[in-house]
């Protein structure tokens, strides 16, 4: 177990190298000059040229690579934080230490405060989407799957392929004309704001909603699948046969084995629903890493563009992980070397 962990260590530092420094080549290839990327559309000439001479544009890509690197680790400092570039910002921990990702030329703000709180307001909306979906998936594909061919299969199956095949943005207009306009049970945004007439609970309720609808039918027909494998193998029938009770059959014997399966998918829906909602937090003005991505994109601000993607390539590896942790825990007989 201690190898298998240092060696998917080891993978996963690669893996965040290799795709930053993909991230890094491909901002600089860019259409623009780097500078005028990084400072916006409305920084001086001035300030253009000043930066440009700081960061030492000239350089070789590999030689620019390594100093961002060192200011990401905390060695160097970050030429961003200078003040006679007048961006209007300043990073209470200083210009060198561990994790410094920059300057935001959109926000005026650190990119490791923008980061990391939009990132909080991700694994709050994901891990709501996830109790939800989770719990609904597995009684929808138990049901389905132990109903096979009958009345309840049938509507569970049809039911789910309809809702996995709304796509988001038509689920949430759909919920905000009933829930808002028509009804006015619930808001039409969620800014995350305490103040108003919503509470931040009543915000989450829409969000939640969409994400679960969308996804607990595409998670539902992968368990119907292997519960309906699982309980045709010889020894779910020589269970039966000797007599057990029909749910000890069910959730002793056939639940575990049949959930290696399912528990890959719901994985890849968690690095989803963390990095990849983009949709639903435009949607619901929801302030998420994805939207945050999708913002920066729009503005050209590269410094929070190379910090989500780096954030978001190391939360699929750390499923990844655990994805394989999950499999020795369901399947005793795997072994990781």
């Amino acid at each position: 177990m201690a190898r298998f962990l240092v060696h998917r260590l080891g993978q996963l530092v690669l893996t965040l190298l290799a795709a930053s420094f993909l991230v890094f080549v491909l901002v600089e290839a860019s259409p623009g000059t780097v500078a005028r990327k990084m400072l916006g559309p409305f920084a001086s000439p001035d300030q253009v040229r000043m930066l440009h001479e700081r960061l030492k544009l000239g350089d070789p890509i590999p030689l620019r690579y390594g100093r961002w690197l060192g200011v990401l680790v905390g060695v160097m400092d970050d030429p961003l934080a200078d003040p006679e570039l007048k961006l209007g910002a300043r990073d209470s921990r200083g210009t060198r230490y561990f994790g410094n990702f920059g300057i935001s030329t959109q926000m005026k703000r650190p990119v490791s405060e923008v980061l990391w709180e939009r990132l909080g307001n991700s694994l709050v909306l994901a891990g709501l989407a996830v109790a939800v979906i989770v719990p609904l998936a597995l009684a929808m594909g138990m049901v389905a799957a132990l109903n096979q061919g009958r009345a309840a299969d049938r509507a569970i199956t049809t039911v789910g392929t309809i809702l996995a095949s709304v796509p988001e943005f038509a689920s949430g207009v759909i919920l905000i004309s009933i829930f808002v306009v028509t009804l006015g049970l619930l808001p039409g945004t969620s800014p995350l704001y305490a103040s108003g007439r919503w509470p931040i609970y009543a915000q989450l309720v829409l969000p939640v909603t969409v994400l679960a609808l969308y996804v607990t039918a595409y998670v539902a027909r992968f368990v119907r699948t292997a519960f309906i494998e699982v309980m045709a193998r010889p020894y779910i029938r020589t269970a039966i046969l000797k007599g057990l009770p029909y749910r000890t059959v069910v959730f002793r014997h056939a639940f575990r084995n049949a959930m290696i399966a399912p528990f890959t998918v719901i994985l890849l829906q968690v690095n989803w629903l963390l990095s990849g909602v983009v949709v639903t937090e435009v949607v619901f003005a929801y302030p998420g890493i994805g939207r945050l991505l999708l913002e920066a994109a729009l503005f050209g601000d590269i410094a929070v563009i190379e910090a989500t993607t780096l954030v978001s390539v190391c939360l699929a590896a750390t499923t990844q992980l655990a994805g394989d942790l999950g499999y020795m825990l369901l399947n005793p007989r795997i072994r990781l070397a």
